[in-house]
């Protein structure tokens, strides 16, 4: 993509609902992947759509099912994390990029790629955005800075040709005319810098460290809980819970304990086919992985 086809936004939820408001009207259905972000099903519910979940495995969205979906749905969206997705971790393969394409191509229809994480690879480097093999313009292509920067420099951008651009500009223009000028002048000065470079290789070490961390005391603790496929990136692990378990009543005992971790049922948009727990490992440094397990595996029911 060109300068002229990115806007900037006030990080990427702002960036995500955007788009959303842009390019529906109520009504109108999502396509997203099962599980999905809980961001952009909030995002989407507030605009008035119906949210039509995609199966998806450790390779991310099945091209099949998405070609079936929007055959069904009349949908003309698809909402889709390829890299390092949240909350699983998975990341699209490289031959489910083609089919991909293809399906939403044949549709007609509209790609959103939040690409959240494009920073936060840990094995290997990333693939290329899949905005970079999009001739006809049908990805709309979201980057933010917050997870790889900080919390608090809400600056994202937002990529779309054609259209679809013209419409998401003008969107933006009516939401808030800019974002201040100060902080792009600073978030510019930020990554255009040597210490850029040096910030994300120690990230990558730290998050490499805390997911190591965290997998090694599971395996001690609750080897139940390792997920079958680790992310090669990313920020979390999608770990199943035994069956019977309920996970919003073991995130709620975790919190007894001292324990923060999500319940996997509100990142699906229909019923969830099982208990998961998105475990966090980016917050707490690696040292007190093995203590946050054992307390944990008190929550859980045996």
């Amino acid at each position: 993509m060109r300068a002229d086809d990115m806007v900037i936004c006030p990080g990427g939820q702002a960036a995500l609902s955007s788009t959303l408001r842009a390019l529906t009207t109520p009504g109108d259905t999502l396509l997203v992947e099962s599980p999905t972000y809980l961001g952009a099903l909030a995002a989407a519910r507030a605009c008035g759509l119906r949210v039509a979940p995609v199966p998806a495995d450790a390779d991310g969205v099945l091209p099949a099912q998405l070609a079936a979906a929007f055959a069904r749905t009349g949908a003309r969206l698809f909402y889709c994390q390829p890299l390092h997705h949240n909350p699983t971790g998975a990341s699209l393969s490289p031959h489910r990029r083609t089919e991909v394409f293809s399906a939403v191509r044949d549709a007609g229809a509209f790609l959103i790629e939040d690409d959240y994480a494009r920073d936060l690879s840990i094995d290997g480097d990333p693939p290329p955005p899949l905005a970079a093999d999009d001739p006809d313009g049908h990805v709309i292509y979201l980057r933010s800075l917050t997870k790889s920067a900080a919390p608090g420099l809400r600056i994202a951008a937002i990529g779309a040709r054609g259209p679809a651009g013209a419409r998401l500009r003008a969107a933006r223009l009516l939401d808030d005319f800019f974002v201040a000028g100060p902080l792009q002048q600073a978030a510019l000065e930020f990554l255009t810098a040597p210490a850029w470079s040096r910030h994300l290789r120690a990230l990558r070490r730290a998050l490499d460290e805390r997911r190591g961390a965290l997998l090694t005391a599971l395996r001690r603790h609750l080897p139940s809980l390792v997920p079958a496929v680790v992310p090669r990136g990313g920020l979390h692990l999608w770990a199943p819970l035994p069956a019977g378990a309920d996970d919003v009543e073991v995130t709620t005992s975790a919190a007894a304990e001292g324990v923060v971790v999500f319940p996997g049922r509100p990142w699906f948009a229909a019923e969830p086919p099982g208990a998961y727990l998105r475990l966090t490992y980016a917050a707490a440094p690696a040292e007190l992985m093995d203590e946050a397990v054992r307390r944990l595996a008190r929550a859980i029911p045996r």
